[in-house]
């Protein structure tokens, strides 16, 4: 059996459970992907930064629907933290087969009005974040598996105020883009998906209802994405539908130009 023939067979090993590590799982886009992953069969990983009774309540919800589910600590900036996480991972389960970035902090304004604090501090989560993720990811995954960064929609949308936080999601395509290629030979896809505006508590806060709905209008579909819609492309990007889709930036908004 060559190379190439022993990953598939690996990737097609009914018999061991593929597991997934979703980062930032506790959220409300992270904790729809743990549910999608989970349908699929998948044992999943949920990681948090803050609030563990967040994320065991999102264990709970996976488990209570007949999914298998963990939660786990870790600062996605910190490489030391997040070894530990994917060492916890592999001790428990055996390996890595997905892991889907979804950390990530939006603080809005002018670039120049933006101060270098609120910069710095999406650069830290956003960008230093998905350096250190994906680099255990690109170290940790096994044949067959799928690295799913976060992006945004913003960055082809050229909003105003949003500057600094599409830098920092500009920083994570091109990452994710060049490991792709770095990754030959490994039969490991690497991709991006990139949200468009989304009905979580984070982006409904603080928000008109009239400016949500000239959000809303602003796709041709006429509505906001929901936190499973966007756990619908991260699934398609995990499973086996999906293992031709590589170095690509998916964009999940509902149209908007």
């Amino acid at each position: 059996m060559n190379s190439a023939e022993a990953s598939v067979a690996t990737r097609n090993d009914a018999s061991r459970p593929r597991v997934a590590v979703v980062i930032g799982g506790s959220g409300g886009i992270g904790g729809a992907v743990a549910h999608r992953l989970a349908a699929d069969g998948m044992t999943v990983v949920i990681h948090y930064a803050g609030s563990a009774t967040k994320a065991e309540a999102a264990v709970t919800s996976v488990v209570a629907a007949g999914g298998t589910a963990v939660a786990l600590p870790g600062d996605v900036a910190e490489p030391a933290e997040m070894t530990r996480l994917f060492d916890t991972v592999e001790s428990r389960f055996g390996g890595v087969d997905a892991v889907v970035n979804t950390a990530g902090i939006m603080l809005l304004a002018p670039l120049a009005e933006m101060d270098l604090e609120s910069f710095d501090r999406m650069h830290r989560v956003n960008v230093r974040g998905t350096f250190v993720v994906s680099q255990l990811a690109a170290r940790r995954l096994r044949p067959g598996g799928a690295l799913i960064n976060f992006s945004t929609s913003v960055t082809r949308l050229q909003q105003p105020s949003y500057g600094g936080y599409a830098g920092t999601k500009g920083a994570v395509e091109a990452m994710t883009l060049i490991l792709a290629r770095e990754l030959r030979g490994r039969d490991i896809t690497v991709n991006a998906v990139a949200p468009g505006p989304t009905a979580t508590p984070l982006f409904v806060e603080g928000k008109s209802e009239e400016l949500i709905a000239k959000i809303a209008s602003a796709a041709p579909l006429e509505r906001l994405g929901t936190p499973e819609d966007i756990a619908e492309a991260v699934a398609f990007l995990a499973g086996p539908g999906g293992r031709w889709i590589n170095g690509q930036v998916l964009f999940s908004n509902g149209g908007i130009a």
